[in-house]
């Protein structure tokens, strides 16, 4: 079996197990695109948390980090489980273009694909609802001190 067979196979069968078991990628049970109504219920839960206190490691319901404020937020709004971390979130998401970005989407920060160590809840025109020092805030996505790795949709 080639090299690339091999991985394939693996990746499948890890997959499937983890499938099977509920704790992989199976725990985001959202569609790709949230309605506006679904958006509504994320945004307003996600507005609630405003001025909440940041705590790394924290997942609510009164101080957060930021992967914890975004499972939270769909926890809460849709009964959607995400993964714990930035990283998993962003590796368990599905990739756009800041262009075809919605609202509702994730946005991940780190020095690449494979170092996410930030992500937000885009709510539009440019704008994220994120956890970070400052507490609960709302901010602009291309914030200098931010470096975008970029959006996902949950998958």
């Amino acid at each position: 079996m080639g090299k690339h067979l091999k991985k394939f196979v693996i990746s499948i069968v890890a997959f499937t197990t983890l499938l099977v078991s509920g704790m992989g990628m199976s725990n985001i049970n959202a569609k790709a695109d949230i309605s506006d109504q679904d958006f509504a219920q994320v945004y307003d839960t996600a507005q609630d948390k405003l001025g909440s206190s940041y705590v790394y490691g924290a997942v609510g319901p009164k101080v957060f980090d930021c992967s914890g404020f975004t499972s939270y937020v769909y926890k809460k709004a849709l009964n959607i489980q995400l993964p714990r971390t930035a990283q998993a979130q962003y590796n368990a998401s599905k990739r756009v273009s800041a262009k075809n970005a919605d609202k509702g989407d994730l946005v991940f920060f780190g020095s690449s694909k494979n170092n996410v160590y930030h992500v937000g809840l885009y709510v539009g025109n440019g704008k994220m609802i994120d956890a970070q020092n400052r507490g609960v805030i709302t901010e602009n996505v291309n914030a200098p001190w931010w470096n975008l790795v970029g959006y996902g949709k949950l998958a």
